[in-house]
């Protein structure tokens, strides 16, 4: 059975994070194991995040055990801080891993300001030049390039070439339904040819871990041989199912549905 690590944080409430992810391995039939970099928990009243972060001790040691039993294909989500981006570049360095998938969080859902402004930077310099793929929204893509808000296409076009110069061998840039356009567009680039995926815009709020679980799909696809851009193919099916099938939690959120894909193909 091939094995998957995810280097992320905890979501209490379960739609993002380690959970999305070992939600999503099982889907596909790989062996999860779980690096914990911070705890995510919410105010019940408010949904206020708060984020406590894991020692980078701790998070080293949890690596150490899991790369000892060998992994296929691996990704990172929230990591919390800069000792811990450097930890996990340098593990990836140290033990020659491949299929490495960054989700690069920089917020929580529902926030709108950047949890620690000097972690996109070590993300540029330390753990895109040793990855794989690297799984951006849009904001997150324009804090990544520096290019500021992106809102169409052709600026989308413009970040991923950016991006791919920092050293990460492919980008797919997640438009969604938040880019200017009449489809839920997300942008593939491997340095040689741009792939726009199209899907039909989906209206709702239900969409909790959709980027965790698209990231986690392209993780347990590259673990399973899948070539790069069939992964990303598939992975745009498997959460486009997910947050059609999505649910409401509270009057506050709601999440995808990480089994709907094998509950209706």
């Amino acid at each position: 059975m091939k094995k998957t690590l995810t280097l992320a944080g905890s979501d209490s409430s379960g739609g993002a994070g380690i959970q999305a992810d070992l939600k999503t391995f099982q889907e596909h039939n790989v062996y999860g194991m779980t690096a914990l970099t911070s705890i995510v928990t919410m105010v019940p009243e408010t949904w206020t995040h708060q984020v406590t972060a894991i020692d980078v001790n701790l998070v080293e040691n949890q690596l150490d055990t899991i790369l000892s039993l060998g992994i296929d294909a691996m990704k990172t989500g929230m990591l919390g801080s800069v000792d811990i981006i450097e930890l996990g570049a340098h593990k990836i360095k140290k033990n020659n891993l491949t299929n490495v998938v960054v989700d690069p969080v920089m917020v929580c859902k529902g926030d709108d300001e950047i949890l620690q402004p000097e972690n996109t930077v070590a993300l540029r310099e330390h753990l895109l030049p040793v990855a794989t793929i690297t799984t951006p929204n849009l904001f997150e893509a324009g804090q990544l390039a520096q290019t500021g808000p992106i809102t169409n296409l052709e600026q989308m076009k413009e970040a991923a070439k950016i991006i791919l110069d920092l050293g990460v061998k492919n980008v797919v840039i997640k438009g969604g339904s938040a880019l200017n356009h009449d489809k839920a567009v997300d942008l593939f680039y491997d340095g040689h040819e741009f792939l726009v995926l199209e899907k039909e815009k989906l209206e709702t709020n239900n969409n909790h871990g959709a980027g965790c679980t698209f990231a986690a799909a392209i993780t347990a696809n590259l673990a399973q041989g899948k070539p790069i851009k069939e992964a990303v193919i598939h992975a745009k099916d498997f959460v486009y199912a997910a947050i059609q099938a999505g649910f409401k939690l509270n009057q506050f959120v709601g999440s995808v549905n990480h089994g709907a894909w094998n509950q209706v193909k």
